[in-house]
């Protein structure tokens, strides 16, 4: 992936360093996207040693850790590039208010969400209007969830600005009002929804970026959908219990997360994001055309 020499983001706030031991997962609401804790009830903490990530010792700058920094920086600022223009294009045009991207270490308080830990993952909180993750979730992600390339990371960032997204365009606030009184199968349907309109929206940015900086390079796509079916429910439910319950999905398969992302990756078409309201449950894959 070709990501250096373009200018990072400007809407970063950078908080490693400052995270605190010994704290566990706190009021984490909204749409906080946990990729394996709160979910699977299996804490990405035990993957990175005693203690989890990062720390409060303020020690020399980790080279490799800085230029992760500059990765996910850089990927945040393609991703207001491309939403921008994409909003200005919209009939009537819409405005992108952009969001911030939160980078800290082992726990993070936010405005709107509550308290969180490293073990939830990367996640978007609406209440402030920021995407956070700690920079040693793309250890997990290469080691552990067996998905590595930098284009795999860029995918994890373009998902969580994707509920941004959402919510700009009023799917998340459709969401809430449904799960309000939803029962508890609805209530994880209508998740599944958002989750997998999320990698669409992904897989949106990806066509659009393509066009726009010429970034992809060999295996790259193959990065980013290898990484999508690897964090799909069953998949990550059957290795963590042994078994899959559909019924728990919040997320998507495997297969339904890695078509959804190359559907998007393939029409470039945000108005396609609807069907994921529309298309009946049982059969919830993009339609062939």
């Amino acid at each position: 992936m070709q990501w250096e020499g373009r200018e990072e983001s400007r809407n970063v706030d950078d908080r490693r360093g400052r995270g605190r031991a010994g704290l566990a997962i706190g009021g984490v609401g909204g749409l906080i996207i946990v990729v394996l804790g709160l979910i699977f009830n299996v804490d990405i903490q035990k993957f990175l040693g005693q203690g989890g990530p990062g720390g409060d010792q303020q020690g020399p700058a980790d080279p490799q850790e800085e230029k992760l920094a500059h990765f996910a920086k850089v990927v945040f600022g393609d991703t207001e590039r491309v939403w921008e223009k994409q909003f200005r294009q919209m009939n009537p045009p819409r405005e992108y208010k952009k969001p911030t991207l939160v980078l800290f270490s082992r726990h993070v308080d936010t405005d709107g969400c509550g308290s969180a830990d490293a073990g939830v993952g990367p996640f978007y909180c609406p209440g402030d209007s920021s995407v956070y993750i700690d920079l040693s979730f793309y250890r997990v992600l290469e080691e552990k969830l067996g998905s590595p390339g930098e284009f795999a990371r860029a995918y994890v960032l373009a998902h969580e600005v994707g509920h941004h997204v959402q919510r700009l365009l009023g799917y998340s606030a459709r969401v809430e009002e449904a799960q309000r009184t939803a029962s508890k199968a609805h209530a994880n349907e209508m998740s599944v929804r958002l989750e997998l309109q999320a990698d669409f929206l992904a897989g949106v940015w990806a066509h659009h970026a393509e066009k726009q900086f010429k970034f992809l390079e060999k295996g790259d796509l193959e990065s980013a959908t290898h990484a999508a079916f690897n964090i799909g429910d069953d998949k990550l439910q059957m290795e963590a219990t042994g078994r899959v319950r559909k019924e728990s999905f919040t997320h998507g398969s495997s297969a339904q997360r890695q078509a959804w992302f190359l559907e998007g990756f393939r029409t470039g078409d945000v108005k396609e994001a609807r069907l994921l309201f529309e298309l009946p449950y049982t059969n919830l894959m993009p339609p062939r055309r």
